[in-house]
């Protein structure tokens, strides 16, 4: 089951097709779902979480905590709704379209896709746009 909550920020509406749009995601890389939790936020609540957990000293867009066993894919995935913004504008995006995809890009790391290597990064960047293109 897919889970929402807001900290720190005010509540943006969740659609049933985005739901429905994850769990095809999931579905169709061949792995189960199981419980992923959103919290979203806004920038200093995750800085708090990069910093508590990670110990790292800087603002992200999005944290994933993997509790995936097998090919069942559950996390918490923190996601800094105002980074997402900043991001969209910078890049010459909708808000809606980088929100989803950072969505799907959380879901992505759990399945097993990287982004550290110039060659992960564009398999990433092609499932998303993949995924994208079905929403």
């Amino acid at each position: 089951m897919i889970h929402f909550f807001f900290e720190n920020i005010d509540k943006i509406e969740i659609t049933p097709s985005t739901i429905k749009w994850l769990e095809a995601l999931i579905i169709s890389e061949n792995r189960k779902l199981g419980d992923i939790t959103y919290i979203f936020c806004d920038d200093e609540y995750l800085l708090k979480v990069n910093r508590d957990f990670l110990y790292h000293d800087y603002y992200t867009d999005i944290i994933t905590f993997d509790y995936v066993k097998g090919k069942t894919i559950s996390a918490d995935i923190f996601v800094s709704l105002p980074r997402i913004l900043e991001n969209a504008k910078t890049l010459g995006k909708d808000f809606n379209s980088e929100f989803h995809r950072v969505l799907a890009h959380g879901i992505l790391h759990l399945i097993g896709y990287k982004d550290k290597t110039e060659e992960e990064i564009t398999e990433m960047r092609a499932k998303e746009d993949f995924y994208l293109s079905i929403l």
